[in-house]
């Protein structure tokens, strides 16, 4: 039976995630399968991936073939890499505790370079946010001083309005006073 590791749709439109399946290369997308050996989540940045090592490793030794996606996902996860290490310890070329230090310096490696990546996305979503912060405090150091200046000729105007009263009071009264005199 000829078999493939491949994706199978699942999630709903617009928003797909994948279970990495081994499955028989006659069977549909989303079909019958042999084993489930992972996960692929592409809607996050980076792209989140489980996957059984050991099983991947298993099913590439016995013959499965990856379809192009699944190879790339198997590459970054580094089983394409460790079944080369794994094909020079059976020629000889060295042995397989060198095939594992080899195998952990690059997996250090290719850490370190996500770490850096997913460190820049932090950094940058933490500078938009104080941007946005500082751009929201601005607005509001506007909009107060605005009420404040809008109270302000509130008030004077009140207080206008209290002393031309007070004026209208006085010379009514002073016209009240001189009417009695005639």
């Amino acid at each position: 039976m000829a078999t493939k590791i491949r994706l199978a749709r699942h999630g709903h439109k617009d928003y797909a995630y994948y279970h990495i399946v081994v499955a028989d290369s006659r069977s549909p997308r989303d079909g019958k399968f042999i084993e489930r050996i992972g996960s692929y989540n592409p809607n996050v940045n980076p792209a989140k991936v489980d996957l059984n090592f050991d099983r991947a490793m298993y099913w590439i030794g016995v013959g499965a073939q990856p379809t192009d996606t699944v190879r790339n996902i198997l590459s970054g996860e580094g089983v394409m890499l460790m079944k080369h290490l794994m094909g020079g310890v059976k020629k000889g070329a060295f042995n397989e505790e060198e095939a594992q230090r080899r195998f952990n310096a690059w997996k250090a490696q290719k850490d370190a370079k996500n770490g850096k990546i997913s460190q820049a996305e932090a950094d940058k979503k933490n500078a938009e946010a104080k941007r946005l912060l500082a751009q929201e405090v601005e607005a509001n150091k506007a909009k107060a001083e605005a009420i404040a200046a809008k109270r302000k000729a509130e008030a004077e105007a009140l207080a206008a309005a209290a002393q031309e009263a007070a004026q209208e009071a006085a010379q009514a009264e002073a016209e009240q006073t001189e009417t009695p005199a005639e």
